[in-house]
């Protein structure tokens, strides 16, 4: 059995160390890892979004020392930034913003001001948003239908406002064809959004994914500017297997930088695992590294 080491030696040895050298060490470093993985951030590519549905400050501090430099955005889901005390969500948004992770508030807070206040009272809520640390917000129609008009203006009204905005495509209650996703997107790139969330739900048929309309998309718009969602237990029939398969599909037909949203905390890490061949999607194929560079 190793002895172990004595608690003052064990410091003495911390202090060699530069904080920077200590977080960059990493276990089994002799083993390459794929350089189509997009490593270092800020990323253009291979971004992961996590959901976060109430996670407390000191959980997130531990949680970006783990995977922070997996983690490039964080969803503040649908209106709970409402329930918050104050101090604790301007926390929250402190410590992602320090590790380099853009926090946003999730779509649905916009649709609820939309419903209950009217157009009238979204200057109000970009300007608490920006009040409180947030830099972008999302825009969907998830349960408040915008027309096309409708949700160009409110992108365009955010973007003024100073906001970046994502925009969502796609709804929870209906299935679109692919052109009319597409067609949404464009009018969401062009009002001018950063990024174009395609909503899980219309990915999945029956607990599967659908690979026609997946290819249809990635046909259609730039990588880049498209994130693919996971579908969760509020989706009816999703079991946690068929989010691994989605995840596994997407990773393996689209390559490791393809951009994933709506990764819950605890599979931050594994969904990494995955981008470089070392989890459930790998090792890479020579064929498949040839078709990711074509």
């Amino acid at each position: 059995m190793c002895a172990a080491l004595p608690l003052s030696h064990g410091s003495e040895i911390m202090k060699t160390l530069s904080p920077l050298q200590h977080a960059g060490s990493r276990p089994f470093d002799f083993l390459p890892l794929p350089t189509l993985r997009s490593a270092r951030k800020p990323r253009r590519r291979g971004l992961t979004m996590m959901i976060d549905q109430g996670l407390p400050c000191a959980y997130i501090e531990d949680l970006v020392a783990t995977v922070g430099d997996y983690l490039d955005f964080a969803k503040i889901k649908s209106g709970t930034a409402r329930l918050y005390p104050r101090s604790v969500l301007q926390r929250k948004i402190e410590i992602y913003k320090a590790n380099n992770i853009m926090p946003f508030i999730g779509g649905q807070f916009h649709e609820y001001v939309l419903a209950t206040e009217g157009a009238k009272a979204t200057a109000q809520f970009y300007d608490e948003a920006k009040r409180l640390g947030f830099a972008a917000i999302e825009i969907s129609d998830n349960v408040v239908p915008l027309t096309d008009q409708e949700r160009s203006d409110h992108i365009r009204a955010a973007c003024d406002s100073g906001l970046e905005v994502f925009g969502e495509v796609g709804g929870k209650d209906r299935r679109s064809e692919p052109g009319e996703l597409l067609s949404q997107a464009q009018i969401c790139l062009a009002a001018g959004a950063r990024l174009v969330l395609v909503e899980a739900a219309e990915l999945m048929v029956d607990g599967k994914p659908d690979r026609p309309l997946l290819n249809a998309i990635y046909r259609g718009l730039d990588p880049e500017q498209v994130m693919i969602e996971l579908p969760g237990p509020w989706i009816p029939g999703v079991r946690s297997c068929d989010i691994e398969v989605l995840k596994k599909l997407l990773v393996t037909e689209f390559g490791p930088d393809v951009n994933i949203a709506n990764v819950s905390f605890d599979t931050v890490l594994d969904l990494e695992a995955t981008r470089n061949g070392l989890g459930v999607a790998g090792p890479f194929s020579s064929e498949q590294l040839r078709a990711w560079t074509k």
